[in-house]
């Protein structure tokens, strides 16, 4: 192994001798070229240089001053040293060009030399003699490409691509398209085709939600004994918070409140009633306090209106307003995007699936259709319009059908018939032909999408970098790359699942555990069961999703690659850190 000595830079002032010199030029396209010029005795005017996408510009920069004079030895890249040989001659000189540079030729033996022009531009280049020629310069892009030496030798350089992933082939762009287009024309023929008039009439029955309301105020509140006021236990209209039992004798010889309410808004705005609020109800009235009131008309007339709510609407509103604050702050325009894609997802579904269902529609197939346009909305509008948000939708889609299999089957083999408590009751009361279990199954869809969504672009997103990290790796080894970021993903999201269930069903879950019903007998009622049902199908589809994903999103990568141009080889060349730009010494 031969070691070569640097010698000091910048050279000793050497001999002055004759020959030809090297140049760089500044290329005006995107590319870092090295651009030729030869130059005797004083350097001449701008050459082009060249990139390696064949563009190019008009050079900014002249020829070396008189340099060095090439001989039959072999010169050396990236060396000051240059060629060996018998002899040594070397020449300092200055050009006349608009560049700065430095030349080196090499004759029968070693040349060392500097040559210095008065201009903007900057490049270095080596000339040799029969031999070999390399040359680098600086353009005004972001790549670095190879370019021809200036003397009779050829010349190469090397390659850093910075900024977006390339986009796949043609050909898989087709692929993906054949596959999209369709489902995406499928989509939009079943929301022409289903799409609902709007929400059928029907005669209020003054029940539950089911019932006219206005929004009035607390105007006054005065303390009275529950016996003056006739409490005797009795709730107060339309509150059922009011406790039974022992707790009714209590409030007979306790302390009451008689609120008095101002309605605000409606056919009656500025009228006023009385409320009685017993000690122990949850709820308790304050002076000032913005209510929501419930409205019956066919009551008499001092019970046509009740206290059912308080007036959330300020806190709400202002705590939707810090998330989407902090949605921009941190995702910029892509939170932007993203709040856009969430107001157009409450649109379908407000406009479109539930209007579909009351009116009679299948509710799985609306659940189908809407999960889909709100899916192609959100991930495109978010993601951009890409083949790595392609493979994303294709992912989701391939989930959402497995949980749709699984939650038709497993609904059916339970018994599970979707009405189990007021709500649902109230609802196929109201519309008898609703079906109440393809309702439970159109809940399980829409409610997986919004989890599915966030694996698949995670899991797409995570191969792709991995191909960008490291573009030799094939398709097994991004598969195995991917996979094991995915477990991750699947572990965390998973509990978060069943611990979201929990949290909801927290009061459900104490009342059994007072009851002390055993684990079996929880899980076998049909209120947890479908729960339950709901969760482990959301589940398997969102465990499947990631082999999915990551599998399709390798495939597409390396068969890409697999495609793609060789790149050309460059020598090896001492690693640098920054932005690929030269250190000064």
């Amino acid at each position: 192994m031969t070691t070569t000595q640097r010698p000091p830079y910048p050279p000793p002032e050497p001999p002055r001798g004759s020959g030809s010199g090297n140049g760089n030029g500044r290329g005006d396209g995107h590319d870092f070229a090295a651009g030729g010029g030869q130059g005797q005795t004083t350097g001449q005017g701008p050459r082009p240089g060249y990139g390696r996408d064949a563009r190019s510009g008009p050079a900014g920069g002249g020829e070396y001053g008189p340099g060095f004079n090439g001989g039959p030895g072999a010169g050396s890249h990236g060396s000051p040293t240059g060629g060996q040989g018998p002899g040594q001659r070397s020449g300092d000189g200055h050009g006349g060009g608009d560049g700065h540079g430095h030349g080196h030729g090499h004759g029968g033996g070693d040349g060392h030399g500097h040559g210095e022009g008065h201009g903007q531009d900057h490049g270095g280049g080596h000339g040799h003699g029969p031999g070999e020629g390399h040359g680098n310069g600086r353009g005004g892009g972001d790549e670095h490409g190879p370019g021809p030496g200036s003397a009779p030798g050829g010349g190469h350089g090397h390659s850093h691509s910075h900024g977006p992933a390339t986009p796949v082939s043609l050909h898989l762009r087709k692929v993906i398209a054949a596959i999209l287009i369709p489902f995406a024309a499928a989509v939009l023929v079943g929301l022409a085709v289903l799409w609902p008039g709007g929400a059928p009439s029907h005669e209020r029955t003054g029940v539950g939600f089911d019932r006219q309301t206005q929004d009035a105020s607390v105007t006054k509140v005065v303390e009275v004994s529950c016996q003056e006021a006739g409490a005797s236990g009795v709730p107060p209209t339309g509150d059922t918070s009011t406790a039974e039992g022992s707790s009714a004798v209590q409030q007979e010889k306790g302390t009451c409140k008689r609120a008095t309410i101002r309605v605000d808004s409606g056919d009656d705005k500025g009228r006023t009633f009385t409320e009685i609020v017993q000690p122990d109800q949850s709820r308790q009235l304050h002076e000032g306090q913005k209510v929501v009131v419930a409205y019956e008309p066919s009551a008499p007339k001092d019970l046509q209106y009740s206290v059912t709510d308080i007036n959330r609407r300020l806190p709400m509103g202002l705590l939707a307003g810090i998330f989407a604050l902090a949605v921009v702050i941190v995702g910029r325009l892509r939170g932007v995007m993203a709040l856009v894609a969430l107001a157009i997802s409450f649109m379908v579904l407000n406009f479109f699936i539930l209007p579909a269902i009351l009116q009679g529609s299948n509710p799985l197939v609306v659940a189908v259709v809407g999960a889909s346009a709100i899916m192609l909305i959100a991930l495109y509008l978010c993601h951009g319009l890409s083949a790595r948000t392609s493979v994303a939708v294709l992912g989701t889609l391939i989930s959402l059908l497995l949980i749709g299999i699984l939650g038709s089957v497993f609904i059916d083999w339970a018994a599970l018939t979707g009405n189990t408590d007021d709500n649902t009751g109230l609802i196929h009361g109201l519309y008898p032909t609703i079906d109440m279990s393809g309702l439970l199954l159109a809940g399980v869809i829409i409610g997986s999408l919004g989890v599915l969504d966030d694996v698949t672009v995670t899991q797409t997103s995570a191969v792709w970098e991995l191909h960008e990290a490291n573009p030799s790796m094939g398709w097994r080894g991004l598969y195995r790359a991917g996979i094991r970021i995915g477990r991750d993903h699947i572990a965390s999201v998973v509990n978060t699942l069943v611990l979201a269930y929990a949290g909801a069903a927290l009061p459900l879950l104490l009342l059994f555990s007072i009851a002390q019903s055993s684990v079996g007998t929880v899980a076998n009622s049909e209120l947890v069961a479908e729960e339950i049902v709901r969760t482990l199908v959301g589940s398997i589809g969102l465990v499947a999703s990631v082999p999915v994903t990551t599998a399709l999103a390798a495939l597409v990568v390396s068969a890409d690659r697999a495609g793609a141009e060789p790149a050309v080889e460059a020598p090896a060349v001492p690693a640098r850190g920054g932005r690929g730009r030269r250190r000064k010494r």
